[in-house]
């Protein structure tokens, strides 16, 4: 199962990478002297581009085989059932083991996402001081 970006942010990354390859191409056509600004812009468009089909394609978590990954180039994963404390602060949860930690930046997950992603977190049955779910109110 993937855990999505929101909509909004993978199409700010487009637009982004857009404005930036037109201002390159116009930079481009309209000095007689090329400078290497005129290639920044270019390859700032392209790395927004290849970030937005980066997170079309990959979203941002992963979780399959018992296994909770995070998409980013070099990203964590735990195991779920390893996982023996999850605690929740200003929107982020950290999901803990005895070696390891993984952020989750809530606010960068569509609603639907989120709700599966608290479902898969609330089956570990973690115990009531170990996880901040009794506490959560759906809005």
């Amino acid at each position: 199962m993937k855990i999505k970006y929101k909509k909004k942010r993978n199409y700010i990354n487009l637009t982004l990478g857009l404005f930036w390859i037109l201002l390159g191409v116009i930079s481009l056509i309209q000095d007689d002297a090329i400078r290497w600004t005129d290639y920044g812009y270019l390859l700032a468009g392209t790395l927004y581009i290849g970030q937005f089909l980066w997170n079309i394609t990959n979203q941002y978590l992963t979780v399959e085989n018992g296994i909770i990954k995070k998409n980013t180039p070099y990203g964590k994963k735990i195991k779920l059932n390893e996982i023996n404390w999850i605690k929740k602060f200003a929107g982020d949860y950290t999901l803990k083991t005895e070696t390891e930690e993984l952020k989750i930046n809530t606010e960068l997950i569509e609603k639907n996402s989120l709700a599966e992603l608290i479902c898969i977190l609330e089956k570990l049955n973690l115990p009531a001081d170990k996880t901040p779910f009794a506490s959560i109110v759906q809005k």
